[in-house]
């Protein structure tokens, strides 16, 4: 079976530097907050290009952080997309504003910036960008429209490890970048893990009192904080794991290539290239397919799991459906019924990758 990620199949001289991580930090005694957290929260923020990183449980944490620091609340809207991981609503809804669901651009999935445009109102005070499968795509354009209508900018960077537009990496263009390292993302922990990466020294120290019950010293508490705290364990590890980064990201991008070159079923749609290769770092690979249940089945009889990201767009969501500012968004409804996530690992064999592009061109609706 050709799985959607390959643990199993990881160097075993990166399970054994985790390991040490692990043991480093058990000797030292120290587990929450200290040394490997500060060290891995310069190491990404460095990657990022951005002068601070705040560590903390994990990305949906991240992104309500950097609502709440950027004084977006009770009152507000936040603009963003439907076809994205739910926890971005949450963060949204957790921080007292209000989401506000913009359409798709059906070539990539991504957010609409005329959608966007169309949903701007007097209480507009936020857009979450969500670099969706990995693709960081008009950055340029982003910035100019919320600069134009003194909107701030954050990026759910949840699935854009080390994305990069024009040279500058995802997280490093908004008010704040917001990272999950959950295991399944290109750059995991063992567990739940997050990061705000912003440029600001304000956000930065407000988001540190955010995440630890609002602290400005122990026992001193100047905001409603929270408890959402990158464990030691988790950025030892991630310490080690983003030695392998960009190693595993170019493999996810040599495959993503020969899905784009190889894969030609009339059946099939590919969503559309990066404009550079550093752009998408495929988190996932994903294609769309009108009879997708007969294509998924087709593939798991091949012996090849896939997945759905995602099958419910989020404005038509039962928890969502008493927000007064829901309306039809065709593109996302569209793509959520026909989309399906193809395995795109850095443990996949050449090997691997033919037999999912035979399969692929073997299904057959008629």
């Amino acid at each position: 079976m050709i799985l959607m990620n390959g643990f199993k199949e990881e160097p075993p001289e990166l399970h054994n530097a985790m390991l040490q991580a692990t043991q480093r930090v058990l000797k030292s005694f120290w587990y929450v907050l200290g040394e490997e957290v500060k060290q891995f929260e310069n190491q990404w923020s460095n990657i990022c290009g951005v002068n601070h990183g705040i560590g903390v449980g994990n990305g949906m944490d991240a992104i309500e952080i950097a609502l709440r620091g950027l004084n977006v609340g009770v009152g507000d809207e936040v603009i963003t997309t439907p076809i994205t991981a739910f926890a971005t609503i949450l963060a949204i809804l957790r921080s007292g504003a209000t989401p506000v669901f913009a359409d798709i651009e059906p070539n990539s999935a991504l957010l609409s910036i005329d959608s966007v445009q169309g949903c701007f109102t007097k209480k507009t005070k936020a857009i979450v960008l969500v670099h969706l499968y990995g693709q960081v795509r008009s950055m340029d354009d982003w910035i100019a429209v919320c600069k134009q209508n003194n909107i701030l900018l954050i990026e759910d960077c949840a699935q854009a490890h080390k994305a990069k537009w024009h040279g500058k990496v995802a997280g490093s263009f908004a008010h704040a970048g917001a990272y999950s390292f959950y295991p399944t993302k290109n750059l995991g922990a063992a567990g739940d893990a997050g990061m705000l990466v912003t440029q600001s020294f304000s956000l930065a120290k407000k988001a540190r009192q955010l995440r630890n019950y609002g602290q400005s010293k122990p026992y001193f508490h100047n905001e409603i904080g929270m408890n959402s705290r990158l464990d030691e364990i988790h950025a030892a590890m991630l310490s080690e794991r983003v030695k392998w980064l960009s190693e595993f990201t170019e493999r996810r991008q040599n495959i993503a290539e020969v899905y784009h070159r190889n894969i030609n079923n009339p059946f099939v749609k590919l969503l559309a290239r990066p404009e550079e290769k550093s752009s998408h770092v495929y988190h996932l690979f994903v294609i769309t397919c009108n009879n997708r249940n007969a294509l998924q089945s087709h593939l798991l009889g091949n012996g090849i799991q896939t997945l759905i990201h995602y099958p419910v767009p989020s404005h038509k969501q039962k928890a969502c459906l008493e927000i007064n500012n829901l309306k039809d968004l065709p593109n996302s409804e569209e793509h959520a019924s026909n989309c399906l996530s193809l395995p795109c690992h850095p443990q996949m064999s050449d090997k691997d990758v033919g037999y999912v592009v035979d399969s692929v061109n073997t299904y057959n609706e008629e």
